[in-house]
């Protein structure tokens, strides 16, 4: 029988055609073919923690799942143990009230948050600001939904934050959404009220709707901020915040929205026609998450603390120079001149010493000159690591 041509001539929708897929899912199935065959490569790449959240969580989450009612469909909105305790987690932490029935949404990861935050605001055509460099995603997605990305600039020099008389002497009349993540990915840069205070002008000025993607505020940081402390913030801000890094949680894929009442209607009226409310026990076990108190993070914060002082060593074994006060969950480095390209750095250091750290690019152009290593690798691996690249450069010269 003859087959069908047709299927040969069905072609992808054209918002594909500007997006491929993510760098990491690519380089990861790399690493796994090099594992297979038994290159037992040390990945310094992704930002997934590798310790599990705390025990009581875990319990919670088990003895939940036992209840023969937890396992049906659940609200869209959220259950309300949940909305109640990441109001109290941003009362307790930020000092910003927040009412948990109308100003907080929770959501699969934060990730989620930035389709339905672009759904919700951005027509195709409009514009959105995007940092360079800054997270892929927030890139990504707006080409898909037919936004027009914008980049702004981030510096080394003016400690990479926005250069707002840049930002003004652009047209910035189709300019829906400004995309900020602070403290920084990749690059560590912290926030301050000063920082937060001139974006939240910056879009009142402008009638841009200002969205700060806040995962790493807890990693690494003596005082965790929020955009939303700002007065006035709640009008022309949006922040997104995750479970993932700050309580080890990144599988659960638990993170959430906060602003004013209207904007998380929008944003709920985009979920509620995308997906569904998350598995109850998860909830649950993650409201009891949100209830640890200083020693929690602390004690998490020592761990990434050893692991730093061992990446550093790894940067300096590169020569590469980098800011002793970075935040988060990474450590950014510039790579010194004498390398041609980042890639060419860090293909060297896959193939010949089986260590994989990110090469700055795929976060814009103005990361072209750096690595990012991440901190969710264990000290063995991170002192075998920088074993690796020493003898490796010993062999070279």
């Amino acid at each position: 029988m003859k087959k069908d041509s047709t299927m040969f001539k069905i072609q992808p929708a054209n918002r594909l055609h500007d997006v491929s897929e993510y760098y990491f899912s690519k380089k990861l199935k790399e690493i796994a073919e090099m594992n297979a065959e038994g290159k037992n490569v040390i990945s310094l790449g992704i930002g997934s923690p590798d310790l599990p959240p705390t025990k009581h969580v875990i319990d919670t989450l088990c003895h939940e799942a036992q209840n023969t009612h937890n396992h049906g469909y659940q609200p869209y909105v959220g259950i309300p143990e949940l909305r109640e305790e990441f109001s109290k987690w941003y009362k307790h932490w930020y000092d910003v009230s927040l009412d948990p029935q109308k100003e907080i949404q929770p959501l699969i990861g934060s990730k989620e948050g930035i389709l339905h935050i672009t759904l919700a605001f951005v027509n195709p055509g409009e514009q959105v600001l995007v940092p360079n460099p800054g997270y892929p995603t927030y890139t990504s997605l707006s080409k898909i939904l037919g936004a027009e990305v914008i980049p702004y600039n981030l510096d080394e020099n003016n400690g990479w934050i926005p250069d707002f008389d840049e930002l003004r002497k652009m047209d910035l009349s189709k300019v829906k959404l400004m995309w900020t993540n602070y403290p920084n990915m990749p690059t560590g840069a912290n926030a301050t009220k000063e920082l937060f205070s001139k974006l939240v002008e910056f879009a009142r000025e402008n009638g841009i709707i200002v969205v700060n993607d806040n995962p790493y505020s807890f990693i690494l940081n003596k005082e965790p901020l929020s955009i939303l402390s700002i007065p006035g913030a709640k009008d022309c801000c949006i922040e997104l915040n995750s479970m993932s890094k700050s309580h080890n949680m990144s599988g659960w894929r638990i993170g959430m929205v906060a602003s004013n009442e209207q904007f998380i209607s929008w944003i709920l009226k985009v979920k509620s026609n995308v997906d569904s409310g998350m598995f109850r026990p998860m909830q649950l076990a993650a409201a009891e998450a949100l209830k640890v108190d200083m020693d929690w993070y602390a004690y998490n914060n020592k761990n990434y603390s050893r692991r730093r002082a061992l990446a550093s060593k790894i940067l300096d074994e590169l020569d590469c120079s980098y800011d002793r006060n970075q935040v988060g969950l990474f450590l950014w480095g510039k790579i010194p001149n004498y390398y041609e390209t980042v890639e060419s750095l860090t293909e060297y250091l896959l193939q010949k010493a089986h260590v994989f750290i990110t090469p700055g690019f795929i976060f814009g152009s103005n990361g072209s000159r750096y690595v990012r290593l991440s901190l969710c690798c264990n000290e063995e691996h991170l002192e075998e690591a920088l074993l690796r690249i020493r003898h490796l450069r010993s062999k070279k010269n």
